[in-house]
């Protein structure tokens, strides 16, 4: 089994590699986004303190973006339904 410093330093790696979200990451890694969470910020932060600042600034970038992602995963949704539904009458 994978110790807790050593996971948080290969999460941080595969973050900073792939400019990943939590969620993307612990998807790949099969664990919870609340783990990949604590781990990439408090964990980190002792165990490889120049690490975890430069994942900071990827999870700050995608907490800036995540809005636009939902409202173009939203838009994009509402395009499918109404393409389908309306026969481009007009």
């Amino acid at each position: 089994m994978i110790d807790t410093a050593e996971r948080a330093e290969t999460l941080g790696k595969y973050i900073i590699a792939h400019a990943a979200t939590v969620r993307e990451t612990a998807k790949v890694f099969g664990i919870s986004k609340s783990t990949v969470h604590s781990d990439v910020t408090k964990r980190l932060q002792y165990t490889s303190p120049a690490l975890c600042a430069e994942v900071r600034k990827i999870l700050d970038v995608n907490k800036a973006e995540r809005h636009i992602r939902g409202g173009n995963a939203t838009k994009k949704k509402y395009e499918k339904d109404i393409t389908g539904q309306i026969g481009g009458s007009d």
